[in-house]
């Protein structure tokens, strides 16, 4: 009989227990891919021009300081910048968030609705290729990191970044690009021609600093302050071309944001057919509780088993 009682303790526990982590494969997005990368101090003008191909790798990271799995995710893209040339930009989360004031509606908001998740940590990766989570099939998350980030999206030409400041928190951003071949929109995942372009500017804090955050971080790299739409892009025009004048966010602390040139595709999502409602099913009492069926299962066994003892 004790036996008995401990089988169904174990049975109980393992129920009830947390289930282990599995990993979340890394996905295309199909909303358009991100490239472009150059940078200037924000209190400093500056001018460049660089071909698509020396252009970084653009790693997006959805964060929190809260989120200790994100600090594992975030050393492994330390680990591999240099050699694979990434460049990352943190969003951290904002809605609904009273642990971490790093990030803001606007942002955080635009992160959903891109790639349509709330929960930290995920990386995605030139806008195209998006994996959750921290856990990897790999060897390691330097190994599946430094793959996707090498993921060559063939684009041919160069592009021009100028920034003028015309006061602490003002500035003019000028842009252009020069496609040796427009053939590679065609290529594009989702791509077709309800399919547009932007120019924007992503205002970035190089390290903020959070002594609260609870996953012991304390400097908080590469935090996006703000992005701003500096225009659309005709790629049917002969001008790929054009200038906004912007006002700078204040950073958290310090004085250390830089101005970066992205250019971002938009593929319209697709409209899904309505689905047939079926009957909703009534709500079960014991909807949400861990493994119900099966504990009250033991129950049962446990109620017999003390049945069959007062019998003998």
């Amino acid at each position: 009989m004790r036996k008995a009682f401990f089988l169904i303790g174990i049975l109980i526990l393992t129920a009830i227990g947390p289930t282990l982590s599995v990993a979340a494969p890394a996905t295309t997005t199909g909303v358009g891919i991100l490239f472009g990368g150059q940078s200037f101090e924000a209190n400093q003008s500056g001018s460049s021009t660089v071909n698509f191909s020396e252009m970084p790798s653009i790693v997006e990271v959805y964060t929190a300081t809260w989120c200790s799995n994100c600090v594992d995710v975030e050393h492994a893209l330390d680990n591999i910048e240099n050699e694979t040339g990434l460049q990352q930009y943190h969003t951290h989360r904002a809605i609904n968030e009273v642990q971490d004031p790093l990030g803001t509606i606007e942002i955080d908001q635009r992160f959903h609705d891109r790639y349509g998740v709330r929960a930290p940590p995920v990386v995605v990766f030139n806008g195209s290729v998006i994996k959750p989570g921290s856990v990897t099939d790999a060897d390691s998350l330097e190994s599946e990191f430094t793959s996707l980030a090498q993921q060559s999206m063939e684009i041919t030409g160069t592009s021009t970044f100028t920034w003028n400041t015309t006061s602490n928190s003002t500035g003019t951003a000028a842009w252009s690009i020069e496609p040796q071949d427009l053939a590679f929109i065609n290529q594009l995942d989702g791509y077709d021609s309800q399919s547009s372009l932007f120019a924007y500017a992503w205002i970035v804090e190089q390290s903020a600093f959070f002594e609260e955050g609870s996953n012991g971080l304390g400097d908080y790299p590469h935090v996006v302050r703000g992005i701003i739409e500096l225009g659309e892009i005709n790629m049917t025009s002969n001008d790929l071309s054009g200038s906004a004048n912007i006002t700078l966010p204040p950073a958290y602390d310090g004085n250390d944001l830089s101005i970066h040139l992205i250019y971002q595709f938009n593929v319209p999502a697709e409209v899904e057919e309505p689905e047939v409602e079926s009957p909703p099913l009534k709500e079960s009492p014991e909807e949400g509780l861990p493994a119900a069926s099966l504990i009250t299962s033991l129950c049962i066994i446990f109620a017999a088993a003390l049945t069959r003892r007062e019998r003998i």
